[in-house]
């Protein structure tokens, strides 16, 4: 066995030790900073073909070990794969099937986990979305805050706007935009889990009256333009790529003419959609977002402007979730013990690996995240919005 792993490892290189479960080992670099301890024999075979989603559910699965750091273990593991498999080329995308029931059971599986598990690794406010750094010193609250004042700044929220929130997490824009900015919001979820704590914040800041959360499926939404601003975070990733017309249908009808529209999400690196590389994108698939699909910039555009929206600003922040994803995997190492209380072993693997990953991967470029406005011109074409942005940074 160790002549094998040495043979396929030869001259790599990488500050990795491979432990076997027998105590050998072996050192592909000098000064290893991580080790990969195998426990099951049959794995020493896909050493030697390295995907991301065969290590990565090497790791879940309880088939090998990771000692040092999360972070570091991800550089290492992209490194090993890159030299044993090289630039592979990304399968192409096989779009999945997405309807009411399958989707409301996708997102159970990732956001009904724990409300307490998330609370550990979150900001406050439990904002679980991109946050947004004016400086690069914030901390994550003050970082979440900023991002919440700069999606109502983009929207041009005023006292008394009809807001709507599409995919509303567990409350936290809905209300930052009700307390700060004086709207009325309307929020929708499928996660049953979500809907149960961000009623229970609205209570406890005694915004009943400006703020109601609903259990609702997108599709459902009134088509009567009863909306003066419409906003959805980290939700069109789950609607899949042939329902974004509907998607983007449905925010149309919702909003009144001159209305804006925000959608903040994750847009993918390959024009086509495909996932990321060498395995990473069939582990999140398997893993952490059943049925998730992630466009490209351009095909989230063209079915923003098919619908009739008129897309009048974008703003990249793949940086910032590089950051966001940092600190939210910072938290939940710091609190590994209280996690495993909230959540099963392999449930805890997941997410160590699923968070560190995608930092790395938002800063390596594998994917980007997207703000996008638009606005739904009157019939004369034209809307409120100011000459310029001076506004937002005033």
């Amino acid at each position: 066995m160790l002549a094998q792993l040495t043979a396929a490892f030869r001259d790599l290189q990488i500050p990795l030790r491979v432990k076997l479960w027998d105590g050998k080992q072996i050192d592909l670099g000098p000064t290893p900073r991580v080790t990969l301890v195998v426990k099951d024999p049959s794995l020493v075979a896909q050493l030697a073909h390295p995907s991301l989603d065969a290590l990565g559910a090497a790791y879940v699965e309880g088939r090998v070990d990771l000692e040092g750091p999360i972070e570091e273990a991800i550089e290492v593991g992209d490194a090993l794969s890159t030299a044993l498999l090289g630039d592979e080329p990304p399968p192409v995308e096989q779009h999945a099937a997405h309807d009411k029931r399958s989707d409301a059971a996708a997102i159970s599986y990732h956001y009904d986990l724990s409300n307490e598990f998330y609370r550990l690794w979150l900001d406050r406010d439990m904002v679980y979305s991109c946050a947004y750094f004016e400086t690069g010193e914030e901390d994550l609250n003050q970082a979440q805050q900023a991002k919440l004042r700069h999606l109502c700044r983009k929207l041009r929220l005023q006292p008394g706007d009809r807001l709507l929130d599409v995919g509303c997490g567990w409350g936290g824009l809905a209300r930052f935009a009700a307390r700060e900015c004086g709207a009325q919001v309307y929020g929708i979820t499928l996660s049953k889990a979500q809907l149960e704590l961000g009623l229970q914040r609205v209570a406890e800041e005694g915004l009943q009256g400006r703020v109601t959360l609903e259990l609702l499926d997108y599709r459902d939404l009134p088509q009567d333009g009863r909306f003066d601003k419409v906003v959805s975070v980290g939700m069109f990733e789950h609607v899949g790529h042939a329902n974004l017309p509907l998607y983007c249908q449905r925010l149309f009808g919702a909003v009144k003419a001159g209305g804006l529209v925000m959608n903040h999400g994750i847009t993918s690196r390959f024009t086509d959609g495909r996932p990321v590389g060498r395995g990473a994108g069939e582990f999140i698939d398997r893993y952490v977002f059943p049925q998730g699909e992630l466009p490209h910039l351009a095909t989230i555009a063209r079915a923003i402007s098919e619908a009739g929206l008129e897309i009048v600003d974008v703003e990249s922040l793949r940086l910032h979730y590089a950051r966001t994803l940092q600190l939210w995997s910072q938290g939940l190492e710091r609190r590994l013990q209280k996690a495993a209380q909230w959540v099963p072993e392999k449930s805890l693997r997941i997410w160590r690996l699923y968070l560190a990953g995608c930092a790395y991967g938002f800063q390596h470029g594998w994917m980007n995240l997207h703000q996008i406005l638009a606005v739904k011109p009157r019939d004369d074409g034209g809307h409120d919005l100011p000459w310029t942005r001076a506004d937002l940074y005033s």
